[in-house]
Formats: structure tokens, sequence, C-alpha cells
């Protein structure tokens, strides 16, 4: 590990002032489970580049705070996977937050891992990952080993020149619970819907987030639910114990007079962002559940474009929304 170094902050304000001084080569450190294993591991490229200041944001009360704001619930960036699990209050009111909490890593890793640091945390790609391959898209390169590669974990959606997925759990929950992300510079703060945070490679090569170099995630806020709500999160992966996502989906829906009012369906492990499956939606609304659920995943992977070892995601993004769809009704 290259030497770097290290802030211990009492406050935001001390955090963005930091961030402030230091652009492009500060970064926030929460749990810093991938963090401090990609600096480890010396992951860099023409164009990325391992932080020469860390600052320690794990002090700070208010960031780790979990309070009903009647019509919303805030959860502070640096609560712990743990803190989200152990929320009553979370547990019955957003049941899918709470399953989704649970499917993040192992019981040490969730207690670590907090909140911001799952949203924000890089792919797990292993070009990317991997020190042979500096010259990765992602990296600043000019290179995507995944079409004539080993891809059988990549995107099949979305891919515009590098196919990674997003590793978080949280996001697609989030996503479906309509969430926003609370963000804020030296100089002024904003809130982002959730839905609207990460941008794909088309977009944005280097990065996965709106985030600019100056901002860090204060807190999530999610809306209270609909009296007539059902959610669900489930999650296909590899090691029953612990694992990263092949395909997870994160379903919210409403109801009036028993047809489906509001849907929100969001995949992760199909594209290189946690991806809103906006035409299986359509296929529910104003209809009966059970009778629907057959179209709906159909429609889910409509446009799919597998690679040479990645196809079986289709079926399997189908499968697990056939799942979560059959155990609402």
């Amino acid at each position: 590990m290259k030497p770097f170094d290290y802030y211990k902050v009492a406050s935001a304000a001390q955090a963005l002032s930091l961030l402030s001084r230091h652009p492009q080569k500060a970064a926030i450190l929460a749990g810093g489970s991938d963090l401090l294993g990609m600096m480890k591991d010396r992951i860099e490229g023409p164009k990325l580049k391992m932080p020469h200041f860390l600052i320690d944001i794990k002090g700070i009360k208010e960031l780790k705070a979990i309070k009903d704001q009647k019509t919303w619930l805030k959860i502070g960036a640096a609560a712990t996977l743990s803190d989200i699990l152990a929320s009553d209050l979370i547990a019955k009111k957003y049941p899918l937050l709470n399953r989704a909490a649970g499917q993040v890593g192992a019981p040490q890793i969730r207690n670590v891992g907090t909140l911001g640091g799952n949203l924000c945390q890089k792919p797990r790609c292993w070009y990317f990952r991997g020190p042979l391959f500096a010259d990765c898209f992602r990296k600043g390169g000019n290179n995507c080993y995944a079409p004539g590669g080993e891809n059988r974990y990549h995107a099949l959606l979305g891919g515009a020149n590098c196919f990674k997925v997003h590793p978080s759990d949280l996001a697609p929950a989030l996503i479906a619970l309509n969430a926003r992300v609370e963000i804020a510079s030296s100089k002024a703060s904003r809130m982002v819907p959730m839905e609207k945070f990460y941008l794909g490679p088309d977009k944005q090569m280097m990065g996965e987030t709106v985030l600019d170099p100056r901002e860090m995630v204060l807190s999530v806020e999610i809306p209270n639910p609909a009296a007539s709500g059902k959610g669900i999160f489930l999650k296909l992966k590899e090691r029953e114990a612990f694992d990263f996502a092949v395909v997870s989906v994160a379903v919210n829906l409403s109801f009036k007079g028993g047809t489906v009012d509001q849907a929100r369906i969001v995949f992760g492990g199909l594209a290189p962002v946690p991806m809103r499956a906006v035409k299986a939606e359509a296929a529910l609304k104003g209809k009966m559940l059970k009778d629907a659920i057959s179209a709906a995943c159909s429609a889910a992977t409509e446009g799919a474009e597998p690679m040479s070892h990645n196809g079986y995601k289709v079926d399997a993004a189908r499968g697990i929304l056939e799942e979560a769809l059959v155990r609402l009704v």
C-alpha cells in the first residue's frame, strides 16, 4: 500500500472542507471494506489513482443516526448495515430494505460496512480489479476485456464499452422505495433521487455516481410506504453464506381495488447501474397481480444483449422476478 495522510474528523463540515482542499486526491473512509482493499491491491490505471488523503467520518454521530421524520425516514451515511438490520422501525415499515441489508456480505462485513459505502463502492469486474489490465476503460485506458473474455458476471444491458455491474444490494432496494440521497459540498447541499444517483458508462466512464470529487453523501431519505404497499428483495448468488449478486431484484407494489396501482421493479447484476424494469412495471399496472406475472417477466429483459458466457442471466432475471411476484401474491 502506498503512503497516505489520515484525517479523523468530528463533523461533516470538516470532512467537506478537506475534500474541497484536496479534490481528486482525497477519499471518504467509513467502514473501508472496499476502499482499503483497492488501496492494498494498488488498483490504478492511466486516469485512476489511489487517494493520497483519507478522511475518516466514523466519529460523526449525526451521520450514524436513523430518524423517523413523519413523512420520511432518514438514515445517515455512516450507519452500518448492522445498524439498519437492528432497527425495529426499518424492519416494521421497510421490510424490503431490512431484507436487502441482511443479504450484504457476512456479519463481520455488515458490522463495519456503511450505507454510504455500500452505495458508493466500486465495481467488482475482475478486469477492473486485476493489476494486469491497466488499460481497462474504467481505469482511463482504451479497452474492455469482457466482450472477448470471461464475462459470466458482466452486464447484458446498457454496456456502452464497459460491461461492469454495480455490486450494491441496498441500491436496488432504495430505488424501489423511491428514496433520495442527500449530497453536500463545502458550499451547498442537494437532494438527488436515488434512481438518478448512478451514471452509466455512456455518461461517465471513470465513476459510478453523480458525486463531484468535492462532495459526499450525508444521508438517504425514504418516503413513508403506501398503506396498501408490499415489497420484497431477492438475491441470486453462487455462495449462499455470502456473495455478491449474480442477479438481484427489488419489487415495491401498491394496490387499488385488487389491482396493481403503482409498481417499481429494480434489478441488480444486469446493467452497469441498478436498473428499473419500466416495461415490466407497465405490464403490472392496472392488472390483477397473479394475472400479469408472465407478461411482466417477459418484458423485464427486453433489449438484452448477452455475451458469450452471460446469457443465463436472462433466464435468471425472469425467474427471480417470477419468484418475487409469486411471493407477493
